[in-house]
């Protein structure tokens, strides 16, 4: 197994570096080039989702690459997500990302959070009357029978915490394969890393640099004084540091720049070497949550009333 790859508990192997397809605003044409773009660089894992509107696209440029002989549909790894609209049936909703994607089958299946939502929801923020009560167990049923009719070859969620990690665990058959979380030198997620270690769940890592270029993002980490510093030392750029940092713990990572230039040089993070006295200046730095979630949080009608609540105080 290469150096650049993980084997998850479900057996299957996944590249550590993953290239992200969400966008604002998203423009299908730009996004298809990028994807493109990103294949010749070397990216082999492509993570999408239903609310990200970006299906279509990496059907299409993966479908065009695999036409034209440059990959094999093996070579590919392929995330997309479940919404919170479509937790009442997970099989209808993967096939319709399946017909998205033009694919057979997915590598990776996540639900995307840990909120139910009404049926036509097919919008990134609920308004108030849009929750329904929050039912993961069944939730989950659809997604272990999705993973039984050969739909994908392994499950997981994202946005989850430790405590429901554990509340998973307790009332499933398959574990995840994969837990799908901010996690950046600024949000380390140490305690979420040891639970998930704990039970062989793997823990991706989404907007690994703080989700610069993002509406919600922060340039706070690749601006950091001991993220600059540390580049400087090795020659290398903050965004490589900050991706070594995520690596180093055992977490993939997944960029999402469509900038040739920054696609080989988060590719290459892969070469740098952080020496301890760099992990332990990484560890001083302060932790700040970035994207907090607070759009799915009301006293209403969410499950979550508070902040606190949809992470269990891991904030």
């Amino acid at each position: 197994m290469k150096s650049n790859q993980i084997r998850l508990n479900c057996g299957i192997t996944m590249p550590l570096m993953a290239f992200g397809t969400y966008s604002y605003p998203y423009n299908r044409k730009t996004t298809e080039l990028a994807i493109l773009n990103a294949l010749k660089v070397g990216y082999r894992h492509f993570d999408t989702a239903k609310i990200y509107g970006s299906e279509e696209a990496v059907g299409s440029s993966l479908n065009k690459a695999m036409k034209e002989g440059i990959i094999e549909r093996e070579d590919i790894f392929l995330t997309s997500k479940l919404w919170g609209s479509d937790h009442h049936d997970p099989v209808s909703a993967l096939k319709q990302t399946l017909r998205n994607v033009r694919m057979e089958y997915l590598d990776m299946y996540l639900v995307h959070w840990p909120v139910k939502l009404k049926p036509w929801v097919n919008y990134p923020v609920p308004n108030e009357e849009d929750f329904e009560k929050l039912d993961i167990e069944s939730a989950w049923i659809g997604m272990q029978k999705c993973l039984e009719m050969g739909l994908c070859r392994c499950i997981g969620v994202s946005n989850f915490s430790s405590t429901k990690i554990e509340k998973l665990l307790d009332i499933s058959s398959t574990p995840p394969g994969v837990n799908q979380v901010e996690m950046h030198p600024m949000w380390k997620q140490g305690k979420l890393r040891e639970t998930c270690g704990a039970h062989g769940i793997h823990v991706s890592a989404y907007s690994p640099l703080g989700g610069p270029g993002n509406a919600w993002g922060s340039t706070a980490v690749v601006d950091h004084p001991t993220i600059q510093s540390i580049a400087s030392k090795h020659n290398s750029t903050p965004a490589q540091v900050a991706l070594r940092w995520g690596l180093s713990k055992g977490s993939s990572v997944i960029v999402k720049s469509f900038n040739e230039e920054r696609m080989n040089e988060n590719m290459a993070s892969f070469e740098l070497n952080l020496e301890e006295e760099d992990m332990f200046e990484i560890e001083k730095m302060e932790e700040k949550k970035i994207m907090r979630g607070e759009f799915l949080v009301n006293q209403t009608t969410s499950p979550f009333r508070t902040i606190q609540q949809l992470w269990d105080d891991e904030i």
